[in-house]
């Protein structure tokens, strides 16, 4: 268990909701009001689709418990904060689905632990260091993404070495449990990571839905990444220019912040 009282918080709220609803259904239920959540503010081409969803599941609360939920994402805010301010990129979520004891309900569906995510995330900087040199970032594809424990573990190494995890990294995460993509894509967001967290299925290659942080967006990403066809006559390809960084990251005019998402696939 996290030594956090942010975490703990969290842990004390679930089980106030749970003389009335199951703890997994509380848990799945903040996950997907919390994600829509940051999604419906960074994310207007999804909106409409999101916002009934999220109406849906807070209506079956009572307007007392209702106002649980925005409780437990403040605390989960807190909790990151409070990781990251002692020099880590911890799962706060991960480690709240184990001490729910939910991984039981799934037969034998574990999280990697941090430790070794943070061994996996100093093996692998070396690999990438000549390639955040050359093109100003990394880009970083997790297939079986998880809370995003492993992720986590790249962006501490490239702290602990000096880059900047909001600037120089890329990310594209997929999983098939829509529970595991919401822990990911809440946690990439509010570690001010760039990331795009697929729900799909990476060996099936099928793909239900994206959810883009708001790093992504408001970092630019979408132009970033714009494929480039040098030849009409031969396909697009990702562009290799070298990516400047700004010392201080400027605010993005509102048409900017919009005008983003028509670099964007159709299907998305």
């Amino acid at each position: 268990m996290l030594n956090n009282k942010h975490f703990q918080s969290i842990l004390t709220i679930i089980k106030t909701l749970n003389y009335s609803r199951d703890t997994w259904e509380v848990f799945n239920d903040f996950l997907e009001l919390a994600a829509i959540c940051i999604s419906n503010i960074v994310d207007l081409k999804h909106f409409d689709e999101r916002e009934p969803q999220y109406l849906k599941t807070i209506n079956k609360y009572q307007p007392e418990h209702q106002k649980l939920f925005p409780e437990m994402f403040t605390e989960l805010l807190l909790a990151l904060d409070y990781e990251y301010q002692k020099g880590g990129f911890v799962d706060v979520l991960g480690s709240l689905f184990h001490e729910l004891a939910l991984h039981n309900k799934f037969k034998g569906q574990f999280f990697t632990p941090q430790h070794i995510c943070d061994m996996m995330g100093k093996i692998l900087i070396g690999d990438h260091d000549k390639a955040i040199q050359e093109l100003g970032y990394v880009h970083v594809m997790e297939p079986t993404c998880g809370s995003g424990a492993m992720v986590l573990g790249f962006a501490k190494a490239m702290r602990d070495v000096g880059y900047n995890h909001s600037q120089q990294m890329l990310v594209t995460a997929i999983d098939i449990d829509m529970k595991c993509v919401s822990m990911c894509y809440l946690q990439l967001s509010l570690y001010g990571i760039p990331a795009v967290v697929i729900h799909g299925d990476t060996l099936a290659d099928k793909e239900w839905s994206r959810w883009y942080t708001p790093a992504y967006i408001f970092g630019g990403w979408g132009w970033r990444k714009r494929p480039v066809v040098e030849n009409p006559q031969e396909p697009a390809k990702e562009s290799q220019q070298k990516v400047i960084m700004p010392k201080q990251k400027e605010a993005m005019q509102t048409y900017e912040q919009l005008d983003l998402f028509s670099f964007m696939d159709e299907g998305e």
